[in-house]
């Protein structure tokens, strides 16, 4: 940075988003591959080439802000507004399940009996597992802050201890969810209840996948004394996320799980 004149960030030539987006590409092509002749060859190429694409694009980033010192302050208030940005568009990604949800709760066609939940449908029980996830999320909020006020009071054990715990609680959230599924007795063809389920809490889950991973990365980052008091906005970042996550869930709880069952 010594030999530049602004402090603004010029990113370097990276190979990545291309990579990406073929990635991308392939990963869409392949689901359609496996939903229409069950043949998931495309499908696992595509899930390869976005987690290599992933794990090297975050070590490129981990250099650049902890060993080569590119992120200035200017760079990383940069790097806040554009998180900031991204959670806002993935708030208004979910504004349009819930609406899709309340526009079919609150005026049931007479196609599927005129009722919610429609005629048939066995919902799910909000007192057993979704309660239990609630209060699972719940405490991952708690763990995560926690973390945060350790990196902020240089306390290294205590961050370690309160991360590992909240990508755990992330990962048990993640099996219940899968278990749920599992024994569900609708599916997503099930109705336009059992497509606004699946869509608004299927979503939901991968973005808890997406997290989970998120602050294992953090994790281990944090573990290999990448973070210190002043400069951790990866962890930052990561936890502005996890607390997106924990809030939409509790919308899901209260609107999908609960009122609407």
């Amino acid at each position: 940075m010594s030999t530049h004149n602004h402090p603004y960030h010029l990113v370097d030539y990276s190979p990545w988003p291309l990579t990406g987006s073929i990635g991308a590409m392939t990963l869409t092509s392949g689901m359609i591959m496996w939903f229409h002749k069950s043949d998931m060859t495309l499908y696992t190429l595509g899930v390869l080439i976005i987690i290599m694409t992933m794990i090297q694009w975050w070590r490129d980033i981990t250099r650049e802000g902890t060993y080569q010192g590119k992120h200035t302050l200017t760079v990383a208030n940069g790097l806040k507004w554009g998180m900031i940005l991204f959670i806002v568009s993935e708030v208004l990604f979910f504004v349009s399940f819930f609406w899709g949800f309340f526009h079919s709760s609150l005026s049931p066609t007479v196609e599927i009996g005129s009722t919610w939940p429609p005629i048939g449908i066995l919902t799910f029980n909000p007192m057993q597992i979704p309660l239990l996830n609630t209060m699972i999320l719940l405490c991952s909020g708690i763990t995560v802050t926690w973390a945060h006020h350790s990196i902020l009071e240089k306390s290294h054990t205590q961050a370690t201890q309160a991360l590992f715990i909240t990508v755990i609680l992330g990962l048990y959230f993640t099996l219940l969810q899968g278990y749920e599924y599992y024994e569900s007795s609708f599916t997503i063809s099930d109705s336009v209840y059992g497509s606004c389920f699946f869509m608004a809490t299927g979503f939901h889950g991968i973005h808890v996948i997406i997290g989970t991973t998120f602050l294992a990365t953090c994790l281990m980052r944090h573990i290999l004394f990448h973070f210190s008091s002043k400069h951790h906005f990866g962890f930052e970042a990561a936890a502005w996320y996890w607390h997106f996550v924990d809030v939409v869930w509790l919308f899901l709880y209260i609107s999908i799980y609960w009122w609407g069952s």
